[in-house]
């Protein structure tokens, strides 16, 4: 059995936080370069070129790319074969966001009651999904959400018979309503199956890939591509003022389901998408 020290995790994650904030990935940043190849609209591309300046200039100068430095949310790999020592895990992730967020300068953005609205003041308490994996080592990645585009998140629960049809007019149908306020070009996560909870979890989980990696299901990639295609026809544009490319990708993940429901989650994620990992 290997061990790890809390302080570890609370290192790792306080990290993770403040580089996801700082450094979008080059996934993305390829993404970006090439929609401003394919974008049509001379606004449109002079949005995504302000857009990719704005990128360049955070990571060199060591600025948060956006002001809303996000909820935070961790997923957490955790090897059965891996004892956390010295202190407990879940309070251990609480710390590394917490410190993340102070010694980073990052905006604390989470209230501590939905209703009464006050600020807890260091971005906790983060959203953990948890999952016990073979091995001996801890994979962490943590997202940070802004709040403008998942308040354009859905999910509905369809019946299966309206079908692939019913899936594909809901997805498009949310983003058409909303990719707009949630700063496109996006990355659309869709969740396909499982329960109304579940469903949720894969539309996220869904936006850790690589921007435009498929399914592996060939059938989920010929669904991506109709997707993104329908999506890229409404006119919505970079930021929303027209144009060909609003969203980058289109992912889906998809999970067996009870025979009377047809649950379709949409994640929607901006063009500032904050994702890091790290395996210790």
């Amino acid at each position: 059995m290997r061990t790890i020290n809390a302080r570890t995790i609370t290192e790792t994650i306080k990290g993770l936080c403040i580089a996801a904030n700082y450094e979008l990935n080059e996934d993305l940043i390829s993404a970006l370069e090439d929609a401003l190849t394919r974008e049509e609209s001379p606004v449109g591309r002079d949005v995504l070129s302000q857009i990719l300046e704005n990128a360049r200039i955070a990571r060199k100068g060591v600025y948060p790319a956006c002001q809303d430095t996000g909820a935070t949310v961790v997923f957490a790999e955790l090897g059965n074969e891996l004892e956390v020592v010295g202190g407990d895990f879940e309070q251990s992730v609480q710390k590394g966001v917490s410190e993340g967020y102070k010694s980073g300068y990052l905006r604390a953005s989470i209230v501590k009651d939905p209703l009464k609205r006050v600020n807890t003041g260091d971005n906790t308490p983060c959203v953990i999904h948890s999952e016990i994996v073979p091995g001996d080592r801890l994979k962490l990645t943590v997202m940070a959400k802004g709040g403008g585009c998942e308040n354009q998140s859905h999910i509905a629960m369809l019946t299966p018979a309206v079908g692939r049809q019913g899936v594909v007019d809901f997805v498009v149908g949310v983003v058409k309503g909303g990719a707009a306020k949630a700063c496109p070009p996006n990355i659309i996560g869709v969740g396909l199956g499982g329960t109304f909870d579940m469903c949720a979890l894969l539309a996220k989980k869904s936006l850790l890939r690589p921007i435009g990696s498929p399914n592996g299901d060939a059938g989920m990639q010929e669904l991506e591509r109709e997707l993104l295609d329908k999506i890229n026809n409404l006119g919505i544009g970079p930021q929303g003022l027209g144009g060909r490319i609003t969203a980058l990708a289109v992912h889906i993940e998809k999970h067996p389901c009870h025979i009377a429901s047809l649950p379709v989650a949409v994640n929607i994620e901006c063009h500032s998408h904050r994702v890091k990992t790290a395996t210790i």
